[in-house]
């Protein structure tokens, strides 16, 4: 079961805090903002793209959510992340409505209510050129494999009319698709206008003739339960806008803007550099306050005080004994259904990391004390030096020079597990290469250029930190 899901179930167990006990509807008035969650990979519903220098979101559910926003009289304001994050996100009131092509289930409809369907879109299967002749009906797709993204449409669609088939669920479009070109599955299904968008960049793909026995499904917007204020405005506008057939409007403005001219550096080089800016930025935060608490830790678990050797013993044992991802969940998810406090996603993603590093940095500090000689800080007790005294000027410089290098490879590690806070919408550098990948149709070229500025970034801090090693053993 996914870790998203896991979170859904773990916060339906918690008491509510205040977002959820009125109508949505009342809480977006008050805050004159309209908080829509979507995933901007997925183009022409929704993507990113660079006009005039400045990154601006595109596509029919934009166009939507605009739309939305003017009738309820208030700022609209994108919160873009992973599509199996949103339902979490709206769940702990991280978002107030999700418009993101996502078709009403059984199953979401136990979590979340539904508006009107505003758009009805057809399945389709996606195959590899070379396969069109081999793959054109159900039956050839036995012992075959399947891309569909987790927890969507069509990952139920594959399941029940494709069963003999091996179904591959994975977060991202993207990543389909280039399992698709690299040959690690023969088929991925999409819905209709995603997949032509697809096929404009990808000429080795096309389109299977098999036909699925429920192809259409309809696309809604998602909002708390028991926000019928709400729901009501909402289904105002999804009328409004068949009304006066606005959906035309809105897909040939997401076409227009899909297919803009110029250079792949020129209309996604700035995604890089401000990825990289905020990865160093998190990074940064993380390492040194990290360091700061990671050394609180380490001097409470070589004290005597056997309360304060306790905590910092259960803290480091549990932060150590559990992912990385499920930490940033629960700081993202827990900070609002738990403490009511609603933080942004970078800051969600700075404590997830600053907490990580601490336990880490922790052990480095420990190991690095107790490998100097006991007999050092017992010649300076008899010298007449107080223990603090002892510490800081005899058994610390020793340990710093000792835990150098392992400092090194976490600072090091904390730059690379920094991506991992793009599943909330930390807009880094693999959040960025993930959104040029949505917004170009190109799933491998943007992965290429992050392995490279990571690299980069990597091997330059290890330069760094071999200098000052050099430095610092000269004294030897």
């Amino acid at each position: 079961m996914h870790l998203c899901f896991i979170f859904i179930l773990f916060i339906s167990y918690i008491p509510l805090t205040a977002h959820a006990q009125t109508d949505q509807y009342e809480t977006i008035k008050k805050n004159g903002v309209l908080r829509v969650g979507l995933s901007a990979d997925y183009a022409p519903y929704e993507f990113e793209k660079s006009a005039n220098g400045k990154r601006e979101y595109a596509g029919i559910d934009i166009e939507l959510s605009k739309k939305l926003a003017k009738d309820l009289g208030v700022e609209l304001k994108i919160v873009n992340m992973q599509f199996d994050s949103l339902l979490g996100a709206l769940k702990t009131g991280k978002i107030d409505v999700i418009i993101s092509g996502m078709s009403p289930t059984p199953e979401r409809k136990k979590e979340v209510d539904f508006s009107d369907y505003y758009m009805n879109v057809e399945q389709r299967m996606i195959i590899q050129k070379k396969d069109e002749k081999k793959l054109q009906s159900v039956e050839d797709f036995k012992g075959k494999s399947v891309g569909v993204q987790k927890q969507s449409t069509q990952e139920e669609l594959a399941k029940s009319e494709i069963p003999d088939a091996n179904v591959a669920s994975l977060t991202r479009v993207p990543d389909i698709i280039m399992s698709l070109n690299t040959g690690k599955i023969d088929g991925l299904i999409l819905e209709g206008p995603v997949g032509e968008a697809y096929l404009t960049q990808n000429k080795n793909l096309t389109f299977s003739k098999l036909q699925f026995a429920n192809a259409s499904k309809g696309t809604a917007i998602a909002l708390p339960k028991d926000s019928p204020k709400l729901l009501n405005a909402v289904n105002q506008t999804i009328k409004d806008v068949k009304a006066h057939d606005l959906l035309k409007d809105y897909k040939e403005k997401a076409n227009t803007a899909m297919f803009d001219d110029g250079s792949f550096i020129s209309k996604y080089g700035s995604f890089f550099v401000q990825g990289v800016g905020a990865t160093i930025l998190i990074s940064l935060i993380g390492v040194v306050l990290g360091s700061l608490f990671g050394s609180m830790l380490a001097f409470m678990k070589i004290g005597k005080n056997i309360i304060l050797k306790s905590i910092a013993w259960i803290y480091i044992e549990f932060i150590r004994g559990t992912p990385l991802l499920v930490q940033v969940f629960l700081v993202y998810f827990g900070t609002t259904a738990v403490l009511g406090i609603d933080l942004s996603a970078f800051i969600c993603g700075a404590i997830a990391l600053v907490i990580n590093c601490a336990a880490y940095i922790a052990e480095i500090i420990r190991a690095g004390i107790n490998a100097v000689d006991k007999g050092q800080a017992e010649a300076a007790r008899s010298l007449g030096l107080s223990q603090a005294q002892t510490m800081k000027n005899v058994i610390m410089p020793q340990a710093i020079k000792n835990i150098l290098p392992a400092l090194g490879n976490e600072f090091v590690t904390v730059i690379k597990e920094s991506s991992i806070v793009s599943v909330i919408g930390v807009s880094e550098l693999m959040f960025n290469a993930q959104v040029v990948q949505g917004a170009s149709f190109d799933p491998f070229t943007p992965l290429l250029i992050v392995a490279i500025v990571y690299f980069i970034l990597t091997f330059a801090l290890s330069r760094v930190m071999n200098v000052i090693e050099g430095r610092m053993s000269v004294s030897d």
